[in-house]
């Protein structure tokens, strides 16, 4: 096994640029950024440890809820201490047209042609995909919501809410509440999103700001339907949590990892991302959160068990629908602003 690991790495190490493996002096090392809790144990599991196993890099992890400003404010300073760090897309295809990550050389992280589309950017490579679905407690409703006009009907379904404190995502619910179809979302109708979550702003109860929180709300009666990422739901159920998800109209997209302009040791970071583009582990990592690798060879090594809790299911694909990262990455600055100003408002 060691033995088989260890080709693994002389292959990657091919793929990054470099003849034979560079190995680790004692103090050498790589910070790497994530989202926490249920995200970074299953990537500790499945990519760090074996990393750190291999290759004698020891892997510092810190945890953010992916705050663009934070990145920013250390190049500004001069002082970037993140060698790879995860955002949602559209944070990184905003921060490669403004510099503040590192393009990526695709040919010596095997092509682009490798991953499902919406995976390679620029200056970064998609972790995984996940969806932000719907879910509901199970004890408190039986026959629970099967859309967003079904979370918006507080009649039918009366009890707290709780939503995510981010316009990503909520302006689209918001539309689609309203009745705009699946392909008509983008663009995004900003002043009509914004009145219908108007209707539903004085129902939620926690407006969520990390993952962790996201389905704690369920398990512990602060809200009775909700949103959040499927994994984390998908890791509450696992520990008996009677929680309930529907895909339907579920919005789909991806983390990204970059490498920081100005990371201290950028070639560590491009083998963590080499690494991370290894079907193999992609599919360990789905068995273990429910997120899909972005290699197109991945769920062959992903337990066909799993695969009914995958976003990327034949049968949950068709009724979601991909956010639009361009979209969100020209507008998203501006909307943040205003869905500040809109939280303050009563």
């Amino acid at each position: 096994m060691r033995g088989s690991f260890l080709r693994g790495a002389l292959a990657l190490a091919l793929i990054v640029g470099v003849a034979v493996p560079r190995f680790a002096a004692a103090e050498e090392q790589v910070v790497v950024v994530g989202w926490g809790g249920v995200w970074q144990d299953a990537y500790r599991k499945a990519l760090f440890e074996p990393f750190t196993k291999e290759t004698g890099i020891k892997v510092i992890e810190e945890e953010f809820g992916g705050e663009y400003a934070k990145l920013t404010s250390q190049i500004e300073a001069g002082k970037v201490t993140w060698d790879l760090a995860a955002f949602e897309s559209p944070q990184v295809i905003q921060g490669c047209d403004e510099g503040a990550f590192v393009k990526l050389d695709w040919p010596k992280l095997g092509g682009r042609d490798k991953q499902i589309d919406y995976a390679a950017h620029d200056c970064g490579i998609a972790s995984d995909i996940w969806s932000t679905v719907l879910a509901y407690d199970a004890d408190k409703i039986k026959d629970g919501p099967k859309s967003w006009a079904d979370f918006w009907d507080v009649q039918k379904f009366p009890g707290p809410r709780s939503m995510r404190n981010d316009p990503t995502d909520n302006l689209e619910f918001a539309l689609l509440a309203d009745g705009v179809a699946l392909d008509k979302i983008y663009p995004i109708d900003v002043d009509r999103a914004f009145k219908k979550m108007d209707q539903i702003k004085k129902h939620v109860s926690v407006w969520w700001t990390t993952g962790g929180q996201s389905a704690q709300v369920l398990v512990d009666k602060e809200a009775v339907i909700g949103t959040a990422w499927n994994g984390r739901y998908y890791s509450a159920i696992k520990q008996g949590a009677p929680i309930a998800i529907e895909w339907n109209q579920g919005a789909i997209k991806e983390s990204a990892f970059a490498i920081p302009k100005g990371a201290k040791d950028a070639y560590w970071g491009q083998r963590v991302l080499a690494t991370m583009a290894d079907p193999k582990l992609e599919g360990q990592y789905a068995d273990i959160i429910g997120y899909p690798g972005l290699n197109l060879e991945a769920t062959k090594y992903t337990d066909p068990k799993m695969v009914p809790n995958l976003p990327t299911s034949p049968v949950h694909l068709p009724k979601q629908y991909w956010v639009n990262l361009e979209w969100w990455a020209d507008n998203g600055p501006a909307i943040q602003e205003r869905w500040a100003r809109w939280l303050l408002q009563k």
